[in-house]
């Protein structure tokens, strides 16, 4: 039994030169509202579609065009998502570590020491 797929509504947001939101659905001509808010301006979009009987469950594909600062949001949230991938590797490898030095006889205190790290977290990190 084949599944059938939602629909996919490309969603672009702009702001006006008043500062509100404007969001607009190319494929539904005369399809658009605004918002002061991009979650504003998103729950209002959801509502228009209503209008034009456009299912709760298509998804919508969201561009929001910031002009020459799109590039910039993107790089910092890019540099954002690495950061964070990084935070969960060194976390990951400071558990491994903290083990391996708990089970070669290292005290709790002599491995927060060697890395960095309260004998408290060392505690969390091997347990008892």
């Amino acid at each position: 039994m084949a599944t059938k797929k939602s629909k996919r509504y490309r969603v672009v947001f702009t702001r006006d030169e008043d500062g509100w939101w404007v969001a607009q659905v190319p494929k539904l001509d005369g399809c658009h509202t605004q918002g002061r808010s991009i979650a504003q301006a998103r729950e209002r979009i959801r509502e228009a579609m209503d209008l034009f009987d456009v299912p709760r469950t298509a998804r919508l594909e969201e561009v929001i065009d910031l002009g020459k600062l799109t590039a910039k949001v993107e790089h910092a949230r890019q540099t954002r998502e690495h950061v964070d991938e990084l935070a969960r590797a060194s976390k990951a490898e400071t558990a491994r570590v903290a083990t391996r030095l708990a089970k070669a006889g290292f005290s709790r205190r002599d491995v927060g020491e060697l890395l960095g790290v309260s004998f408290q977290r060392v505690q969390q990190l091997v347990g008892r």
